[in-house]
Parts: C-alpha cells; sequence; structure tokens
C-alpha cells in the first residue's frame, strides 16, 4: 500500500533521513519508532508530502506520491497530528465531516456521524461540542473520527496519544483496535512508545540519527537485535515495565 524507497533528506545542514527505506503492506499497521530527532515524523510526512524529500520515492498504491495532485493526495490519506488538529472555531460534526465534503460526498454529516459512533462519540452528545469543550482523549478520539470518516484506506499518525494520561490513553488505544478490526485500514504509527507499539502495529521500524535501524515484529527485534541501539531500547522499556510493576 505504501512503499519508501532510498529516503534521504536534510533541513540545512541537519540530515533527518539517510536512505530509508520501508513498504507497508495493504491492511497492516507499522509502527515508527525513536526517540526525538529521529527523523521518524519526518518519513512519516513523506507519505502525504508534507515534506517532499530530496531524493528518493515514495509510493501509494504503487503510484508515484508525486504523480498525485496534492489535495487529492491528502484527501485520501487520513491523517492525524500530536494536537489532534480539529479547527477550534467549527463544533465537532462540522470538523469530523471536512473531508467528506470536500470529496462530494452525498451525505457528508451521515459519514461523520457514523464515524464519531465508531470512535464512541455519539452525535446527540458530542456533535454539537466544540474542541474546547472535549477531554484530551474525546479530542483524539474526534481526530480518528475525521482522519476515517470519508472511508480513508490509509491514516497516518504522528504521536497523536502522547500527550494523554494513562487510563485516557488506553481508552483511545482500545477505540483504534476497535476501527481497525471493523474497517480495516492501513496505518503508519509515529510513537517513542514501544508499549504503544507493541500493543498497536503488527511491524515495528526503529530510527536514530535518520537511519532505519531494524523492521521486524516486536518478538523478533526483542530475541535477535540487528544493533546495539534496538538491544538498549528493548532493555529500557522492559526496566520501565518492571518499575511500574513493582508500583502496583
Amino acid at each position: 500500500m505504501l512503499t519508501a524507497t532510498d529516503l534521504s533528506h536534510a533541513y540545512g545542514d541537519t540530515i533527518t533521513l539517510r536512505e530509508v527505506s520501508l513498504s507497508v503492506p495493504e491492511g497492516a499497521v507499522v509502527s515508527i519508532v525513536g526517540e526525538s530527532g529521529s527523523g521518524k515524523t519526518t518519513l512519516l510526512r513523506c507519505f502525504n508530502r508534507l515534506v517532499s524529500p530530496h531524493r528518493g520515492l515514495v509510493c501509494l498504491g504503487g503510484m508515484d506520491v508525486r504523480s498525485i495532485p496534492i489535495e487529492q493526495l491528502r484527501r485520501r490519506i487520513g491523517f492525524v497530528p500530536q494536537s489532534g488538529g480539529l479547527l477550534p472555531h467549527w463544533r465537532i460534526l462540522r470538523n469530523v465531516a471536512l473531508v467528506p465534503t470536500l470529496l462530494g460526498m452525498p451525505s457528508p454529516d451521515r459519514a461523520a456521524a457514523d464515524a464519531l459512533e465508531r470512535v464512541g462519540l455519539p452525535l446527540r452528545d458530542f456533535g454539537a461540542r466544540f474542541p474546547h469543550e472535549l477531554s484530551g482523549g474525546q479530542r483524539q478520539r474526534a481526530a480518528l473520527a475525521r482522519a476515517l470518516a470519508a472511508q480513508q484506506s490509509v491514516v497516518l499518525l504522528d504521536e497523536p496519544f502522547g500527550a494523554l494520561d494513562a487510563i485516557s490513553r488506553s481508552a483511545v488505544h482500545e477505540a483504534f483496535e476497535q476501527l481497525r478490526r471493523e474497517l480495516g485500514f492501513t496505518a503508519v504509527l509515529v510513537t517513542h512508545d514501544l508499549s504503544e507499539a507493541a500493543r498497536l502495529a503488527d511491524t515495528v521500524a526503529v530510527m536514530r540519527a535518520g537511519v532505519l535501524e531494524q523492521v521486524g515484529d516486536v518478538a523478533t527485534l526483542r530475541r535477535a537485535p540487528a544493533t546495539a541501539y534496538v538491544a538498549e531500547l528493548f532493555r529500557r522499556a522492559d526496566a520501565s515495565a518492571r518499575a511500574l510493576s513493582s508500583l502496583a
């Protein structure tokens, strides 16, 4: 569904991608994991042309994304940024109906209402509210609904759950998993949280300093880390899990 081949990019003298290649199969969830500055968000944004890499090729369904008009491309791909990206002066129903409206769907409000229902925000209770009247977890649910209201087959998520408290994050994770079971979309999830990646993704891609260090399922990465950095990442994650367990 999505492929990146030999991507390289830099902001001034800072190299953010170094010949990165990644494939995302149809219906899969791939999580890009790495510390701040690793290049994971830059890679994600190459898929919907929010970033145009200096070198390399990005394809959607076998088509070079540069051959797709940019407005059409971004309407085909759902996007959930860190902040959720809801327009603060629009009510929730109108926010979620944005892409169905732009695509000329026959009943954009109906599509938005269905999407809100799927994420646990029924229209009668939440449709007329403004974003500031929702909790952080509810705003991220609404952002998920907006990303999928036009039945997009691909969704990009840029650390969308990082600012939530543990209880809200778990609830939104459950909503994401339910949506995936129902809709079967393809997704790329950027996160710095390895446990989140392990829960939500089929495949994890570990990045460091613009380089893709290893790609595989969590069990493989844990059992046979390809680099010292990947091994250290799992060591830290395991230490954090043990610390939390001791508090229980």
